[in-house]
């Protein structure tokens, strides 16, 4: 079983940037697609981003489309988000997720953290 912690969510003003991290344990998520989803107040589950195993492989919301980064670095087992231009739709909780094993695509995240909050001031 794997175990996600996500961390550097907090408060920034619209237009700044944040970078999210996600730690994994339990077991080695290398061979694992990982990706990003957020939810906000109200609204539905929205997936954010996803990176394949290697690294090699990235793919986006169309909301978030040139200003977020999904990056990982599987020697320290984490993954990372990095968020710029944020703007005030960006507001949510922000989850980490790992894929089932060859999956790829939002819905097989299946594995998620504890979620950060990242609220974003106008």
């Amino acid at each position: 079983q794997v175990y996600l912690v996500e961390s550097g969510g907090g408060l920034v003003q619209a237009g700044g940037s944040l970078r999210l991290s996600c730690a994994a344990s339990g077991r080695s998520v290398s061979s694992y697609a990982m990706g990003w989803l957020r939810q906000a107040p109200g609204k539905e589950r929205e997936f954010v981003a996803l990176i394949s195993g290697d690294g090699g492989r990235t793919n986006y919301g169309d909301s978030v489309k040139g200003r977020f980064t999904i990056s990982r670095d599987n020697a320290k087992d984490t993954v990372y988000l990095q968020m710029n231009s944020l703007q005030l739709s960006d507001t949510a909780v922000y989850y980490c997720a790992a894929a089932t094993k060859g999956g790829w695509g939002p819905d097989d995240l299946v594995s998620w953290g504890q979620g950060t909050q990242v609220t974003v001031s106008s």
